[in-house]
């Protein structure tokens, strides 16, 4: 069976488990709840699917909310200046309360990454900055896990033209789509299965290195030497993970990622970046910036550096770490040899950092923890949280304990 749209053929069988993965493992979504979705228009075919599986799994109610790219370029070419200064503050706060009353958070990305390379990058930073103020109601149950929540993807025609440039429009979608089947682990028959036993791997990574208790991570490789502090009663995470609500959900498909959370003030050496970035219809790449005391005190790139420091100017947590995450070179998504053009495929490619806000989550006995206990133990607090790539096969990072260098990784693979 296929889905066709405008001669695109999509694999339909591929679609329906995709839907099916992400509300009965991603979510694990429950009876009685409700499910909010956001999601880029394009992706109505795989949207129905999932409202049939929510409600199937007992959702009381399903709403979704769509984005269009015509819609978003309208505003920078045709709004007043003052436009870019405003956010519907009023939306987050709604989504903020829905979640206070236990509802599910489903997001599908999938928009042109590069929408925005003709816009003005001081509206873009501007409107970046209006967002990320509005959307703070939203953002902290998301980062405090308050509910459970999951990120997929649908191969969008203008990002599979990126991807895959050289292809006919209708042979890239279908490229993309299939390389999000893959790295979504939905071509075998029983994906459901499959994250099972991934999550028992991610969950056996995360425990040896919570029983490290490491102090620092020094990583070393090309443009590369940087050493990490690690946050005060920081835990490891990786795959499925518990939300306040009981829940345990699988917020990333796909994710290949183990992660903690750094600390703010114990960041020291210089890092570049090995893959782009692309951020809010962005692309900026060839970053590399120097860290002292936790705080980046010079940024540089060779595509979008004007973007990149408006990002670093949103607040004074977005100099500064918020999360390390590790990932082999061996992982499906770095030996696909695909650059994606988007933080949910391209992280899960390379280790990585996170400048801004920190997940709590990510703390011994985070439920109890107040906000001024995780200050107090190095957790950074920013309006941003964006993830960019710093991991290859040419790195090498080691665990340091009491000023004992223990391996973690070399030629940029796990040595346990």
């Amino acid at each position: 069976m296929v889905l066709i749209m405008s001669k695109i053929k999509i694999d339909e069988i591929k679609i329906d488990r995709l839907a099916n993965l992400a509300v009965n493992t991603g979510l694990s979504l429950k009876p009685g709840q409700d499910l909010l979705i956001t999601s880029p228009v394009e992706a109505l075919p795989l949207v129905r699917k999932i409202v049939v599986y929510a409600y199937k799994a007992g959702a009381n109610l399903v709403t979704p909310l769509f984005s269009d790219p015509e819609i978003t370029l309208a505003r920078y070419e045709h709004a007043p200046d003052s436009s870019f200064d405003k956010a519907a503050s009023w939306l987050y706060k709604g989504m903020g309360e829905a979640f206070d009353n236990n509802t599910a958070r489903l997001a599908i990305v999938g928009d042109d990454p590069m929408l925005l390379e003709h816009q003005d990058p001081v509206k873009i930073g501007r409107t970046n900055k209006a967002l990320s103020n509005a959307s703070k109601p939203a953002r902290e149950r998301i980062t405090t896990f308050t509910i459970n929540w999951n990120i997929i993807a649908w191969p969008s025609k203008a990002w599979a033209s990126r991807v895959f440039p050289d292809l006919p429009i209708e042979e890239a979608q279908n490229s993309l789509a299939e390389a999000i089947f893959a790295a979504s682990r939905v071509n075998n028959e029983n994906p459901h299965e499959m994250w099972k036993l991934h999550n028992d791997n991610l969950k056996q990574k995360s425990s040896w290195l919570n029983s490290m208790e490491f102090d620092f991570l020094h990583y070393k490789g090309p443009e590369t030497d940087l050493k990490v502090g690690l946050a005060k009663n920081h835990e490891w995470m990786g795959g499925a993970s518990k939300s306040q609500n009981g829940i345990i959900c699988n917020p990333n498909i796909p994710s290949e990622e183990v992660f903690t959370t750094p600390h703010c003030l114990k960041v020291d050496g210089h890092v570049s970046s090995t893959k782009p970035l692309s951020h809010q219809g962005s692309l900026i790449e060839g970053i590399r910036v120097e860290f002292k005391d936790g705080k980046i005190i010079d940024a540089k790139a060779d595509k979008g550096e004007k973007v990149f420091n408006k990002v670093l100017d949103t607040d004074e947590g977005a100099r500064r770490l918020g999360e390390v995450a590790l990932v082999p070179d061996s992982s499906p998504i770095s030996q696909s040899n695909i650059l994606f053009y988007n933080t949910l495929f391209d992280e899960n490619a390379a280790c990585h950092i996170a400048l801004g806000q920190c997940y709590s989550k990510c703390f011994k006995n985070f439920e109890s923890l107040t906000n001024d206990d995780i200050k107090s133990f190095g957790g950074n607090s920013s309006m941003i949280h964006i993830d960019w790539m710093i991991g290859s096969k040419d790195i090498n990072i080691d665990g340091i304990k009491e000023n004992k260098l223990i391996p973690v990784f070399r030629n940029g693979e796990w040595v346990n």
